[in-house]
């Protein structure tokens, strides 16, 4: 491997390092050769985000000329073009080792531009839209590298994960979502609660939430709670070496939705976070479970709000 490849794989273990500290942890768990590729995954999506979040003292137009111009490159990069860039040759040479579908990343970039102007969704079904393309196709994106005998009955359940560990991340992030100026629980659900985004942004002031903001995270507790029951089955449908990895990922994202719980869904008391001996243990264990032990569903109800 050229000393430019190299380096753009150091990079993007770099950022999956600092920024993805449960999934980084699960990767550790896979075999050597498959990290540096998910390594590679998570540093572009990382990236793509970091121009859409990390950029807020710039306007608009200049944020979206930015994030344009990276996805330039990228695409030409994909058509065979030199890329000058300090991550790109690491993504492009995973998507050739395992011809990862280049509509995911078409339709994970729509999303990321998606960020740069809509600030709440109306409906659930308008936000698994957006998570479709920011969530659903990391699964899909991913589902090569760890491997499967029957892609086909795996993607569905690989989709189902990207919602789950997506929604969770929306479900700890309110309040930091909220100081972007974005709402990522529906409008629709606001509204079945009687909650105003006025209210959330009072809670966050004031670090602590109100009955109805608790009922409406716990409400979406339980659409999270459905997508990994609808994920479970596919984790045994990978590869071997590739279970402890997700089985791992799956329960230390579902431990944030449990943290979640234990804080009577007051989200704005304090971030949700697996403590670090009960994510090691987590880790251990996975090691430990034989290959294709079903995995326990995150959370004491599923109620089935998904489609």
């Amino acid at each position: 491997m050229d000393t430019d490849l190299t380096a753009a794989y150091d990079r993007c273990r770099e950022l999956h390092k600092r920024h993805g500290r449960t999934y980084y942890l699960a990767t550790r768990l896979l075999p050597a050769w498959k990290r540096r590729h998910v390594h590679a995954l998570y540093g572009f999506t990382r990236y793509a985000d970091e121009i859409v979040d990390r950029t807020e003292d710039l306007p608009q137009v200049e944020r979206a000329a930015r994030l344009d111009d990276w996805a330039s490159r990228f695409v030409s990069g994909l058509h065979g073009a030199s890329v000058d860039d300090p991550l790109l040759p690491a993504v492009l040479h995973t998507i050739a080792v395992f011809d990862l579908d280049r509509d995911d990343f078409a339709s994970f970039l729509k999303s990321m531009a998606m960020d740069l102007t809509v600030t709440s969704y109306p409906t659930y079904d308008h936000l698994l839209d957006y998570m479709e393309g920011s969530a659903a196709v990391i699964g899909t994106m991913m589902l090569p590298i760890l491997g499967t005998s029957d892609p086909v009955a795996a993607r569905e359940p690989a989709r189902q994960l990207g919602f789950a560990f997506q929604l969770t991340n929306f479900i700890r992030d309110v309040a930091e979502d909220l100081d972007r100026g974005r709402t990522y629980l529906p409008d629709e659900d606001l509204a079945k609660f009687g909650v105003a985004r006025e209210e959330l942004a009072e809670a966050c002031a004031r670090g602590r939430g109100t009955p109805r903001t608790r009922e409406l995270i716990e409400y979406e507790v339980t659409r999270a709670q459905a997508h990994y029951a609808a994920a479970a089955p596919g984790i045994t449908m990978l590869a071997p070496a590739s279970q402890a990895c997700m089985r791992t990922a799956y329960a230390l994202y579902g431990g944030i939705l449990d943290e979640v719980a234990a804080q009577d869904y007051d989200v704005f008391t304090r971030r949700a976070l697996v403590p670090q001996r009960r994510r090691m243990a987590v880790a251990a264990r996975a090691l430990l479970t034989s290959t294709g032990t079903p995995v326990t569903i995150p959370g004491p109800t599923v109620h089935p709000q998904t489609r």
